[in-house]
This record gives structure tokens, C-alpha cells and sequence, in this order.
């Protein structure tokens, strides 16, 4: 009987190591290599941490994930801390991290040095895909933390150099968690914003940990994607991050950034009036020097001789005129008389001057009677006179 009461179910005996790793392991910190990570759908993380001699199967909820600054990779090595659990589907224990970071700066540099390579041989660095920087932008658009002091220093430089250019600010995180995810999204929305010619991806300097967002694999693609020219600003000058390569042009700091993106008022201002002045010079000095070679040209023999036979062939042309206007008017009057004497026939035949000599129209049934013979004695008649018609009975 004694022994029966020791009996467990496989979920009494699990829900009793559960107790215990929980209650031991409550908060613990373990360094190691990640494998196998995978990032779900769901935004929660699934790895494994190794050393030489062993495996543990680790989570972290998205709730806690999104702290981190990094994406983390396999080969990386990490410090983390969490708590041991059991899931009792599988009767198995994993631990759930809490936090992580990176074992140390040489665990980031290797990162960057592979994600560095990996690029590289896809060609994302090749001169052959860089695009050309407008030299007068009308619309830049600046993909930035509107907070930091990068922001502000683009700002100040867009005023003093080129006023006339238009900002457009699509605000992003650029440090920590979600801040790659950001920035990626600034950049997709600002090459959906019309008439922009030029982007400026910027922030000041800081840690290699601060400047990660920018190391990251979504956002390199992400600018070597973009249809608009980018120009990175990442950092201070000795700062290079893995946006840096791929982008279009490459700026040791923000400032210089917007002063590469935008040209400087005061210098076209200068050269428009260096062009102006230098421009009236040049055209003074060669109206005189084409005045005195028109004046040589004009006192030459060969410059004479086509102005004397202007002359000569101009008065032949007055010769010419003379003649055109005798003719003209000789053929004037021969038409006058022939025009006189078909006047004088037209009016020998005009009835009123037969008329007024004494003759008489005869009409009958609206038709004029020049025959006897055609004149009826039984219907009326209209006799016109020069002075009046007579009808008769």
C-alpha cells in the first residue's frame, strides 16, 4: 500500500520538475553560441544555445524581443538571462530569455564583417548600381530620429546653404529595437512620395551598438532597393556601417550629408555674377574687335567692287522701270480709244435715243411686235413712247 502511494502520473512527475527547475532556476544568465534561430510569424523567437559539450532549446516572446538592438544570427555568440521552464507536451525543459546581448564588441564585428562579405559577393556594393546625386534638388527626403541632434544640424545646413529646397521627414527610430524595421519603412514611404529627388539617411555618432539598426540586412537591402538616390550620413567619421556601403554616396557625418545633397546659394550667387561681369567684358571686347574689322573690310578694294556694281546694276534696274512705265502707259491710251469708241457704239443702241428720235415700242402679251404680220388687232396693245405708254382699246 506503501508503495502505491508513490505511484505518479508522467504529469505529476513533470509538473514536479517543472516546480523544482523553476523554483532553482528562477534567474540564471548563460553564455553561448546561438543555432538554429528562427524568428516565427507570431514575432516570438525559437534558438538554441550550445557550447562544446551541450544544447539547451531557448525562447523569447515578443514581448521581450523587440528590446533587443540586434537580429541575432547563427555563429553569434550571446549572454543571456532568463529562467528555466518545462513544456510539458514534449517533456523537455527550455530556457526563457528575458534579455540578451552580445558576449562582447568582437561577437557585432564579426557579424558585420559576414553580413559585410555576404553583401559584397551579391554585388549590393558595385559602382555599376550607384545612382547619380541630383546637383539641384527641388524635394529631399531625410529618414531620421526628428528628436536627435542629426536632425537638427540638416535642418540648420538645408537653411544656410539652399533655402529654396523642399524637406520632406519621414521620422524613424535609429537606435535599439524595431529601429532597422524604421527605417526600412521611411525609406519605402518616401520613395512612394512624389518628386522627391534625393534621400538622406542620417544620425549622429555614437557606440557600435547604437549605430547597429544600421548594419542590419533589411535595411541595406532596403537601400539598395530604393528607386530615389541615397546618401548615407551614419555616425562620425570614422563610423562605417554596413548602410554606408551600399548606399548611392557616402557622408562622414549628417551636415555633410545635406551639404554633398544641396548646392550653396552664396556660390551660384557668386558665379552668376562672376558670369554676368565676365560675360559684358567679352562681348565689349569682341564688338571691337568686329567693329574695326568691318570698318577694314568696308575701306578694301574687294568690299568696293561689289557696292559699284550694286550701283550699276541698281540703275539698270531704273532703266528697266523707265521702260516698264512708257509702255504701260502708250498701251493706256490705245486701250482708252477702244474703250471711247465701244462706248459710243453701246449708246447708239440704247432704246431711249431710238425713242427720243421718234419711234414706238409695240407690245402685246408682254412681247415686243417687230412684224406686221405678228400684230393682233383683236387684244390690246402697249404702245412706248420716249415720254409714255399708251394702251389701246
Amino acid at each position: 500500500m506503501e508503495n502505491e502511494k508513490q505511484i505518479l502520473t508522467v504529469s505529476e512527475l513533470t509538473k514536479e520538475i517543472r516546480k523544482t527547475l523553476e523554483e532553482t532556476f528562477e534567474q540564471v544568465s548563460v553564455i553561448g553560441e546561438i543555432s538554429n534561430f528562427k524568428s516565427h510569424i507570431s514575432g516570438h523567437w525559437y534558438l538554441s544555445l550550445k557550447d562544446a559539450d551541450a544544447v539547451i532549446n531557448c525562447t523569447m516572446w515578443k514581448g521581450f524581443n523587440q528590446y533587443v538592438f540586434f537580429t541575432p544570427q547563427d555563429g553569434m555568440k550571446i549572454i543571456v538571462n532568463g529562467k528555466l521552464t518545462v513544456y510539458p507536451p514534449r517533456g523537455s525543459y527550455q530556457l526563457d530569455i528575458r534579455s540578451m546581448k552580445p558576449a562582447g564588441l568582437g561577437e557585432l564585428q564579426e557579424a558585420f564583417e559576414k553580413l559585410k562579405q555576404k553583401l559584397e559577393a551579391e554585388g549590393l556594393f558595385d559602382e555599376k548600381f550607384k545612382k547619380p546625386i541630383p546637383v539641384f534638388p527641388g524635394k529631399i527626403g531625410i529618414v531620421t530620429a526628428i528628436d536627435g541632434a542629426a536632425f537638427k544640424d540638416l535642418i540648420s545646413v538645408a537653411k544656410r546653404r539652399f533655402p529654396l529646397v523642399e524637406i520632406i521627414i519621414a521620422p524613424a527610430r535609429v537606435q535599439g529595437s524595431g529601429a532597422a524595421e524604421s527605417i526600412v519603412n521611411s525609406i519605402r514611404i518616401l520613395n512612394e512620395y512624389p518628386g522627391i529627388n534625393v534621400i538622406i539617411v542620417a544620425r549622429g555618432g555614437g557606440s557600435i551598438e547604437d549605430l547597429w539598426a544600421f548594419n542590419e540586412e533589411i535595411v541595406a537591402r532596403a537601400v539598395f532597393k530604393s528607386k530615389v538616390p541615397i546618401i548615407s550620413g551614419v555616425g562620425h567619421e570614422v563610423d562605417f556601417t554596413i548602410a554606408d556601403y551600399v548606399a548611392d554616396l557616402r557622408a562622414p557625418t549628417p551636415s555633410v550629408a545635406m551639404e554633398i545633397a544641396i548646392p550653396d546659394i552664396n556660390e551660384i550667387e557668386n558665379f552668376i555674377n562672376e558670369f554676368l561681369l565676365k560675360s559684358t567684358t567679352n562681348i565689349e571686347t569682341l564688338l571691337e574687335e568686329r567693329k574695326e574689322d568691318v570698318a577694314s573690310f568696308h575701306k578694301s578694294y574687294g568690299f568696293r567692287l561689289p557696292m559699284e556694281k550694286l550701283n550699276r546694276n541698281s540703275q539698270q534696274v531704273d532703266s528697266s522701270i523707265g521702260r516698264i512705265l512708257q509702255s504701260i502707259e502708250k498701251y493706256s491710251m490705245i486701250y482708252d480709244n477702244k474703250i471711247s469708241l465701244l462706248s459710243k457704239s453701246l449708246e447708239s443702241y440704247d432704246i431711249q435715243r431710238v425713242l427720243k428720235r421718234g419711234f414706238v415700242l409695240v407690245e402685246q402679251n408682254s412681247k415686243f411686235v417687230t412684224r406686221a404680220s405678228n400684230f393682233n388687232k383683236e387684244k390690246k396693245a402697249q404702245l412706248k413712247f420716249y415720254d409714255g405708254e399708251i394702251t389701246t382699246q
